[in-house]
């Protein structure tokens, strides 16, 4: 990537005042990640900052650094440039209408590896062909020769695990390899990750797993797996995390070109997990037909309804 886009947005960054870091709702590994190196970063130069979520942030993650600085309510919005980082789409971070409407010397910069949905900021540095956004924040650490300590290293690592499945998916790159190793020189603790992000499930999350894997179809024609989940199959205590490497888990099933994973929420919506192992499958075309929109190996939407089991399969309704 171009290392002046880099040097420019620290720039901006060390030239503002109050800063704003958000972060997608329901937030994966990537995402909180990405907020702890960035809030690590504004704190060895002494900016004051917020980090933000509209979710909870999962505790597994207690881990990185400043973690517990992240807040879910904002008393006011007087902030001097906004950083939103790993957000595939504005209306994610559940402050659309505040950043849209920003008042003219209020900056926004993003740093993503989603592919781009609409256009908001000031300073945009995306790269869909990245494994993490945490991979581009290495490169954004590079370029401007801020050192790399053991804090900024797990957060590297942990966007880059979390994001591949331990390095499972098509988007782990030779490069991806590479900086992973160097972070493990640098410090990153290899099995604090693992045991935070991998090893951690609960019994009602692998229960949770169980069902999924016990309503797993295939439609022959397409050569698509599927499975749903009902609302009341996903105990209170199941992560976003959980959920996520789940559907990557079913996506290696043997001879179908990928994998739908549709989940009841409690709210009155259907949230779609679409993956695949296959190099010349675009899952995310589909998602993109749903509203929604992700990787080509990687995407999801959301829409209104419920699930309905009938004789022919599952049934939006």
């Amino acid at each position: 990537m171009d290392n002046q886009l880099f040097i420019k947005a620290y720039n901006l960054i060390k030239s503002s005042v109050n800063i704003l870091v958000v972060i997608h709702d329901n937030p994966d590994g990537d995402a909180i990640a990405s907020a702890c190196l960035m809030a690590e970063v504004l704190s060895l130069i002494d900016k004051n900052y917020t980090l933000y979520c509209q979710s909870q942030t999962n505790l597994q993650f207690g881990f990185l650094p400043h973690l517990e600085k992240f807040t879910t309510s904002l008393i006011n919005f007087n902030f001097g440039l906004i950083i939103a980082l790993d957000c595939g789409s504005l209306k994610r971070t559940k402050l659309e209408e505040k950043i849209a409407n920003r008042l003219p010397h209020q900056l926004a910069l993003e740093i993503d590896h989603h592919p781009k949905i609409e256009g908001y900021a000031d300073l945009e540095i995306r790269d869909p062909a990245a494994a993490a956004t945490t991979e581009i924040l290495y490169y954004f650490l590079k370029a401007n020769k801020i050192k790399i300590n053991k804090n900024l290293a797990n957060c590297v690592l942990t966007g880059i695990m979390t994001d591949t499945s331990n390095f499972l998916y098509p988007s782990t790159s030779p490069q991806t390899i590479n900086i992973a190793s160097e972070m493990l020189m640098k410090g990153a603790r290899l099995p604090q990750i693992m045991e935070n992000t991998w090893r951690n499930k609960s019994i009602a999350s692998m229960k949770t797993w169980g069902k999924a894997m016990s309503n797993l179809q295939i439609n022959k024609t397409y050569g698509l797996a599927f499975t749903a989940l009902l609302a009341e199959d996903v105990p209170a205590d199941a992560t976003e995390e959980d959920l996520e490497g789940m559907s990557g888990f079913l996506s290696n099933l043997d001879k179908v070109n990928g994998l739908i994973l549709l989940r009841e929420l409690k709210d009155g919506k259907i949230k779609g997990s679409l993956r695949t192992a296959k190099p010349n499958v675009d899952v995310s075309r589909l998602a993109q037909i749903l509203g929604g929109g992700g990787h080509p190996r990687a995407a999801g939407f959301t829409i209104e309804g419920r699930l309905e089991k009938t004789e022919k399969g599952w049934k939006v309704i």
